[in-house]
């Protein structure tokens, strides 16, 4: 239970912060300081699909964060249990999301365990910071 911070130098020092799903009740404490968003689902576990859809969709909402680019990241393709990117988007509805959201919206599948997108992942954040809100 709480946060974890990690710094991360791309090539200027960025935090990342950790903010688990249970404590999604605080995040919004957190939105002010924001300059990019990034949002994991467990791609291996479809019970919690419906839940991880209505807390994206609130967090999309939040006025404080409707210029911060997202990233929506797919994690878990390493277990043979995962649904596809495809499967995702579809289940998440993300041409509907990205349709009705003022932020731009990046959908990238990782593995945490074996760093499959992780490159793809610092790219992405590299040039979301590039250009200060």
């Amino acid at each position: 239970v709480g946060t974890n911070l990690t710094d991360l130098r791309l090539p200027r020092k960025a935090t990342v912060r950790e903010l688990g799903g249970c404590m999604g009740p605080i995040w919004p404490s957190y939105y002010g300081e924001c300059s990019a968003l990034m949002f994991v689902v467990d791609a291996a576990n479809p019970s919690q699909v419906s839940n991880s859809c209505v807390q994206l969709l609130s967090v999309l909402s939040a006025a404080q964060l409707a210029s911060v680019p997202v990233l929506v990241l797919f994690n878990k393709i390493d277990l043979p249990c995962y649904m596809s990117l495809a499967e995702m988007k579809s289940l998440f509805r993300m041409q509907d999301i990205v349709s009705c959201a003022t932020q731009p919206i990046t959908m990238l599948e990782t593995s945490a365990r074996d760093g499959t997108g992780l490159a793809d992942v610092l790219q992405w954040l590299r040039a979301a910071l590039r250009d200060p809100r």
